[in-house]
């Protein structure tokens, strides 16, 4: 079972009959296929599985959202493993802040929660700039004629001082996973981003401004003296890995999943 406790003001949640931890990159709305991935292609048990970011929550009525693990519940159930999710830019935030997805094995959570497993303490902090957001606005009253959306603009990652200054009374932060990833840690820019800012001019300050707040928590973490020691992270579609600063920065691709030691 998943132990919930909110302290001070943040949120911890604990998984102590799990035996291992995966990260997994965008799933854009693939709920079954990574669950399948999970339990039946890879077989594995007593796994909590996190996804950073770019779920795909908000494209459809939230009813979709419990079927989905209805229809999952006993695979995850009978291999006892769990499925944690944080915001990416493909979110509808409220999703995630207000843990409107809650079942006992497939959660949404909101930013700096904190996953304690496997002897781990997760800081997990979603958000990023959607460089299509243009073309999603335009075709938002598409959307919402069906009742849903396509785009957020509350989709930004926000830099919370009060929250990590309540985390680090509490506890040391070894991993971080984020959806998108500090300044310095990504070299491969997203695809297109020259095209779409010729439409939205403001999607390269926004881009830098998204970065900024990425290194803000990353200096707050350094300069708090928590070990941190890996930094997951997806948005950029594509696989990368280098060590900066005694930290090991993994990018995961689509669907791409990664042990956490």
């Amino acid at each position: 079972m998943a132990i919930v406790e909110e302290m001070n003001s943040f949120h911890t949640y604990a998984f102590p009959n799990a035996k291992s931890i995966i990260v997994c990159g965008d799933i854009h709305g693939e709920f079954n296929a990574v669950i399948y991935k999970l339990c039946i292609q890879y077989q594995m048990t007593d796994t909590v599985l996190i996804v950073a970011g770019d779920c795909g929550f908000g494209f459809d009525k939230p009813g979709y959202y419990d079927n989905v693990y209805n229809r999952n519940s006993s695979r995850l159930s009978k291999a006892n493993n769990w499925v944690v999710m944080i915001r990416g830019n493909h979110d509808d935030p409220a999703y995630f802040q207000e843990e409107r997805i809650h079942h006992e094995r497939f959660r949404c959570i909101p930013d700096y929660s904190v996953i304690q497993v496997c002897g781990h303490n997760i800081l997990c902090v979603g958000g990023a700039v959607s460089i299509d957001r243009d073309y999603r606005k335009k075709h938002d009253s598409r959307h919402l004629r069906s009742g849903v959306a396509s785009y957020w603009a509350d989709e930004m990652p926000v830099y919370d001082k009060e929250q990590l200054d309540s985390i680090s009374q509490e506890l040391k932060i070894d991993t971080v996973i984020t959806h998108t990833a500090p300044s310095f840690c990504e070299l491969i820019l997203k695809d297109g981003l020259t095209e779409w800012a010729e439409l939205d001019p403001a999607i390269p300050a926004d881009c830098a401004k998204e970065r900024e707040t990425m290194d803000q928590i990353f200096t707050y973490l350094k300069s708090s003296r928590h070990p941190v020691s890996h930094w997951y992270y997806g948005h950029f579609h594509q696989s990368w890995n280098s060590e900066m600063d005694v930290i090991l920065f993994s990018m995961l691709d689509i669907m791409e999943f990664k042990e956490i030691h």
